[in-house]
């Protein structure tokens, strides 16, 4: 594993990547309030264990990637759509593959969208469709939604700790049982690497995509692969299915008792998933 903090028009971007630069590229974009390492390191050497160059980074205001004052990102959906690129440029990849988790998904269709050129494929994971009518789609679990509704003191480590664990236990699958003890050591860990989750509540911003993506989901021609759980009490399996629907060509793979996460006992299903999606024997093409 190897640490590279890419730094470009004023922003800084921490990143981790595994395997062999000479291997195709899979790029690796986490969902809101979420660093980098909620792609678990062990599932990045599995990825990369299947022959893949894996990247990971922590967006804007999460993990040590460049945070603003709380209630005022100096950013929005567009931006991060760029850096996804940005962090291709600093590793001088010119292509990769592209797989997103919940509002990093949303990021991916941004990326296809914008430079189909340089997206080789879109695996969305536990996601939503952009530029659609969310009110048509299921709404998410009314347990999870009036856990959203509590106020939080994010400067309260303890505090913040306690939420989280809870909050990860609402969104998790009927698959497997929830281990809370991992859960509370991993989020601890994590809050602490990050200086706190203050800043992350700015993440609410990439949910406001603008009307330029509106109706454009049937403009994806890159292999799109689309995972989602039955039982994501976020974003409901619907979800998935629309955003497959609208893209000609795209698989859905549900998981069967899965919650919104990436639980361990689903990561050789998912693993074997991407790596069959990713296959093709097109060149690494670096600048």
């Amino acid at each position: 594993m190897n640490d590279l903090v890419i730094r470009a028009d004023g922003v800084e971007l921490a990143t981790q990547s595994f395997a062999n630069p000479a291997q195709p590229p899979i790029l690796l974009i986490m969902g809101g309030m979420a660093s980098m390492l909620w792609w678990p390191e062990e599932f990045c050497r599995r990825l990369a264990a299947r022959g893949r160059f894996v990247i990971r980074y922590d967006q804007r205001d999460s993990g040590v990637s460049t945070k603003y004052p709380p209630g005022r990102p100096g950013y929005g959906f567009d931006d991060a759509v760029d850096d996804a690129f940005r962090v291709l440029d600093g590793y001088r990849i010119t292509a990769a593959h592209v797989a997103g988790f919940s509002q990093g998904g949303m990021v991916g269709q941004g990326a296809a969208l914008k430079h189909p050129e340089r997206v080789l494929s879109l695996t969305a994971i536990s996601t939503s469709p952009i530029g659609v009518d969310w009110s048509s789609l299921p709404k998410s679990g009314k347990a999870w939604l009036e856990h959203m509704a509590v106020d939080v003191d994010w400067s309260n480590r303890a505090e913040t700790v306690a939420y989280c664990v809870e909050d990860a236990r609402l969104i998790a699958g009927t698959a497997h049982p929830f281990d809370e003890a991992e859960t509370r050591a991993f989020i601890e860990r994590d809050f602490d690497r990050s200086g706190g989750y203050l800043s992350a509540t700015n993440h609410s911003v990439l949910f406001e995509i603008g009307k330029a993506w509106q109706g454009r989901l049937a403009e994806i021609k890159v292999p799109l692969l689309v995972i989602h759980g039955t039982a994501d009490p976020v974003f409901p399996v619907e979800h998935g299915a629309v955003l497959a629907e609208a893209v000609a060509g795209a698989r859905l793979l549900k998981l069967e008792g899965g919650g919104h996460e990436l639980h361990p006992g689903h990561w050789d299903r998912i693993v074997e998933a991407i790596a069959e999606h990713t296959g093709s024997k097109r060149a690494v093409d670096r600048r």
